[in-house]
């Protein structure tokens, strides 16, 4: 068993690990919205006002810090106005992206603040630059936010709802250099600066403003858009934006060949592991073309959408993008957690893609039945970083798996990653993720402080082993067995006057929690 050294610096406070680094994606897309979070009141599935009570307890749980809503490429086809008002009188469309189904807009503005307001989290509401207008949301802008007398804030009172909502983020369109309206970066710069200039945003704190960035590694449109934008504008005015968008999806081989979210083999495992470690150098690229624009780091990288993406399950719709979620899925996203925390003096916020029933779900929902993913047991071990200082920490004997693909985007991925960050409280958590499919690792953790530290807590995410998958790593919650994945407390640490010491088995998460004595 090979030894990997994490030394820990408990004086070195890095970078605020903001709290929208855990945030949440909900798209009007399959059974996302409707089955998923939201059920007709009388569907006798316990509900608030039609929020499915357990997957809002589920939510809280995991301390969902903001949802993304309501798209994804329904956004830029999303006209707000079609969903508030009396449901009876409320439009209907085919919702033409995502498997050509009736959208009857029963679940609109008014319904996804419910939704913040009941989990305590943010709204991160996403507007149509694509077929919609600037008047279109400049009203929007304007029912959500102000508290006065006004054409707009009479419609919601109208509707329900006198004094105006909270809202933290508002993007301007998504995807624009695809389903949101195939544009160059140029024209899209241009857009953006005419809509975002008649958002009349009425907040003590106006909405974060995010720009549509780039697809993966498209450093060129992150180039011209920021150009253009910073082209005849105030310094201090930073491109008119407060975050740029980036989405990434992790596919097996490609587009056309996504790969099976269960059946895999071990050297897939690793491909996998590669595909998403190659966000890091992403991320990185990006942030360094901000750097040159913006060097104070006013602009926040914002992945809010991110993930695995694998060929639907049998059987069932494939507009809908439902999928099942192993233990893969779960060290794939510790893994690209830890990149976040590590880069969090620029990267402020990302959104999973997405929430419940869609790609790597949190949750899974059957009729009244709802399963847990492992991916939502990662969130809710990572749920202590939030708005915690990441500590700066340093790694040895760490050691590379074996690349599978000779391709750019299939990098060398450590063995083990880590982040590490202190919270108001003085406690130290740290999350450690083994990509190996075979390697148990001895990990000793150093810390530098003289002061003595006691394991307050520690816990394991790990498949259950067989004959036939011996580390676990195709072990997945169902509906038939909902607990084949658990967190489970982890007795394999011992303490001397270095630090700490434990295993960290192959293909597992495992969150430590630090105290002073």
């Amino acid at each position: 068993m090979k030894t990997i050294e994490i030394t820990v610096n408990e004086q070195k406070k890095k970078s605020r690990i903001r709290k929208e680094i855990y945030g949440q994606f909900a798209e009007h897309l399959g059974r996302g919205i409707y089955e998923g979070l939201f059920v007709r009141p009388e569907s006798g599935i316990p509900n608030e006002d039609g929020i499915r009570t357990d997957v809002a307890d589920a939510l809280r749980e995991i301390k969902v810090p903001v949802i993304r809503w309501p798209g994804g490429c329904f956004a830029d086809e999303y006209h707000w106005m079609d969903g508030i008002g009396p449901l009876k009188s409320r439009k209907k469309i085919i919702n033409t992206n995502w498997g050509g189904v009736l959208e009857d807009n029963s679940f609109g503005t008014h319904e996804f603040f419910h939704l913040c307001e009941m989990l305590g989290c943010e709204a991160y509401v996403n507007g149509n630059i694509g077929s919609g207008t600037v008047k279109e949301m400049e009203d929007w802008m304007e029912y959500i936010t102000f508290d006065g007398e006004s054409p707009m804030s009479r419609l919601r009172a109208e509707n329900g709802r006198r004094e105006p909502w909270k809202m933290k983020f508002f993007g301007l369109g998504n995807e624009s250099w695809g389903c949101g309206g195939n544009m160059f970066p140029e024209d899209y710069a241009a857009r953006y600066r005419l809509y975002q200039s008649f958002l009349h945003d009425s907040q003590k704190v106006p909405a974060e403003k995010i720009a549509v960035g780039p697809a993966g590694d498209d450093y060129d449109w992150t180039e011209k858009l920021l150009e253009k934008c910073y082209r005849r504008n105030q310094p201090q005015r930073h491109g008119f934006m407060d975050g740029l968008s980036v989405h990434y999806y992790m596919y097996l081989r490609g587009w056309e060949d996504k790969g099976s979210a269960l059946s895999f083999t071990d050297e897939e495992w690793v491909l996998t592991m590669q595909r998403a470690y190659f966000l890091k150098e992403i991320l990185e690229k990006h942030a360094e073309i901000l750097d040159r624009y913006d060097p104070e780091k006013k602009i926040g990288l914002v992945v809010d959408e991110w993930g695995n993406w694998f060929w639907t399950e049998e059987g069932t719709n494939p507009g809908f993008l439902y999928q099942q979620n192993s233990m893969r899925d779960a060290v794939s996203a510790g893994l690209n957690l830890n990149v976040f925390n590590k880069m969090s003096d620029r990267i402020t916020m990302t959104n999973i893609a997405q929430m419940i029933n869609v790609l790597q779900s949190m949750l899974l929902t059957q009729g009244a039945e709802l399963v847990k993913t492992p991916t939502y047991f990662v969130y809710r071990m990572f749920r202590d970083h939030q708005d915690a200082d990441l500590l700066e920490s340093a790694v040895s004997g760490n050691y590379e798996l074996s690349v599978l693909e000779d391709d750019r985007t299939a990098p060398a991925v450590p063995v083990l990653s880590e982040s590490v960050s202190m919270n108001e409280k003085g406690e130290i958590n740290l999350t450690l993720t083994n990509q190996s499919t075979e390697d148990d690792l001895s990990v000793r953790i150093h810390m530098n402080e003289s002061k003595p530290y006691t394991a307050a807590l520690c816990e394991i995410l790990q498949g259950e082993s067989s004959s036939e998958d011996p580390h676990g790593l195709r072990a997945h919650n169902s509906f038939e067995e909902p607990e084949q994945v658990q967190i489970r407390p982890y007795a394999q640490i011992s303490k001397d006057e270095s630090g700490f010491a434990l295993t960290l088995p192959a293909a597992s998460v495992v969150h430590l929690t630090l105290q002073k004595n």
